[in-house]
């Protein structure tokens, strides 16, 4: 049976290069249904918007993540670190306490930055936080795209590199196996 998958993408630029790998992501011949969660319009989180009616980008959101069998979040690295929008975004899904929409949900990690390191110590940074959320991730398999502005056709929006496109496949093709075998 075919696994949905969320796609968090933790940049808002317009021709990220996440997104562009997110989208790649998303036209893999894998079995798996995979569709974007977006994380542009929820508002910065705060515990007084939860008294009432949440807002409708937080629902939208958070029913994304529980439609989906898991969660591949693809993220930049700012400054050594998880963009603020990712992480309002994970703030938001880790609410309530103890039962969020991300509580107990497979996720992996992909990362793409123009840099040296390819996402290194924001994938860290990642880590530790879903981690403190409950959130087990895909264990020893990376995928950290360094120099990433030579490997995609910004114009197309493809990734053009052979050897990242392999990469990628054999990264979704291992969290689609770990998925279905945890759920078993």
């Amino acid at each position: 049976m075919s696994k949905k998958i969320g796609l968090m993408c933790g940049s808002l630029r317009k021709n990220s290069y996440n997104r562009i790998i997110a989208n790649t992501i998303a036209d893999l011949n894998v079995p798996a249904a995979f569709h974007l969660i977006e994380i542009g319009d929820l508002p910065l989180y705060n515990e007084d918007l939860e008294a009432g009616e949440l807002p409708a980008s937080v629902v939208a959101f958070n029913q994304g993540i529980r439609d989906a069998d898991g969660i591949v979040i693809v993220t930049p690295e700012y400054n050594s670190g998880i963009p603020g929008v990712l992480k309002n975004a994970l703030d938001w899904a880790s609410r309530p306490p103890r039962s969020g929409a991300l509580q107990g949900k497979p996720v992996g990690i992909v990362g793409a930055t123009p840099g040296g390191l390819g996402t290194a110590l924001a994938q860290v940074q990642l880590r530790h936080t879903l981690e403190a959320m409950q959130v087990p991730c895909l264990p020893f398999q990376k995928v950290r795209i360094s120099q990433v502005h030579e490997k995609v056709n910004a114009e197309l929006k493809v990734v053009s590199d052979e050897r990242t496109k392999q990469n990628i496949q054999s990264y979704i093709e291992h969290f689609v196996t770990w998925i279905e075998h945890r759920s078993n």
